[in-house]
C-alpha cells in the first residue's frame, strides 16, 4: 500500500514538475534576436564562410569548440563566436572570453538602439563591406602574358 502511494506521489510530482518547464522554439541570441532572417546577399562566394545558419545558432557565443583542428574547419564557427574570439587579444585580454561575450552583447544591444534592426544581420553585413574583392589583370612581358589576381576595393 505504501509503493502505491509513493508512486502516485512521485507521478504527481513529475507531471507537475515537468509542466513548468518551458523550452524554446527557436535559437536566439542572448534570448533577443533571432538567427531566421539572416542573409549574406551580396556575395555569393561568402556564404560558406560566414556561419549564421540554423546550424550555428547559439544561445550565447560560447562554446568549446575546437575549430582550429582543421585546415577551413573554422569557416564552421559561428560569426558571433568568431567576432568574440577576436576580441580576447593582445596580452592582458587573453583567455577573457565571459569579458569578451559582455561586451559583445552591449555593443549589439548598442546596435540594435540606434539602427532598430537586427544586429546579427548589421554584424553580417560589415563583414561582407569589409571583405576583399579580388580581380584579374593582364600582364605581359616578353611575349608571356600572366593573369595574376589583383585586389579591387
Amino acid at each position: 500500500h505504501v509503493t502505491k502511494i509513493l508512486s502516485s506521489v512521485s507521478c504527481s510530482l513529475t507531471s507537475s514538475a515537468m509542466s513548468t518547464h518551458t523550452y524554446a522554439n527557436e535559437v536566439k541570441l542572448f534570448h533577443k534576436w533571432t538567427y531566421d532572417d539572416i542573409e549574406v546577399s551580396d556575395d555569393i562566394s561568402l556564404e560558406d564562410y560566414i556561419a549564421v545558419k540554423s546550424k550555428s545558432a547559439q544561445f550565447v557565443p560560447h562554446s568549446a569548440g575546437r575549430f582550429q583542428a582543421k585546415r577551413f574547419k573554422k569557416a564552421q564557427c559561428p560569426i558571433v563566436e568568431r567576432l568574440t574570439n577576436s576580441i580576447m587579444m593582445h596580452g592582458r585580454n587573453n583567455g577573457k572570453k565571459v569579458m569578451a561575450v559582455r561586451i559583445v552583447k552591449h555593443a549589439f544591444e548598442i546596435v540594435h538602439l540606434l539602427t532598430d534592426a537586427n544586429p546579427i544581420q548589421q554584424l553580417v553585413d560589415g563583414i561582407i563591406n569589409a571583405s576583399p574583392r579580388e580581380d584579374s589583370t593582364r600582364i605581359g612581358s616578353g611575349g608571356g602574358v600572366g593573369r595574376p589576381a589583383v585586389g579591387v576595393s
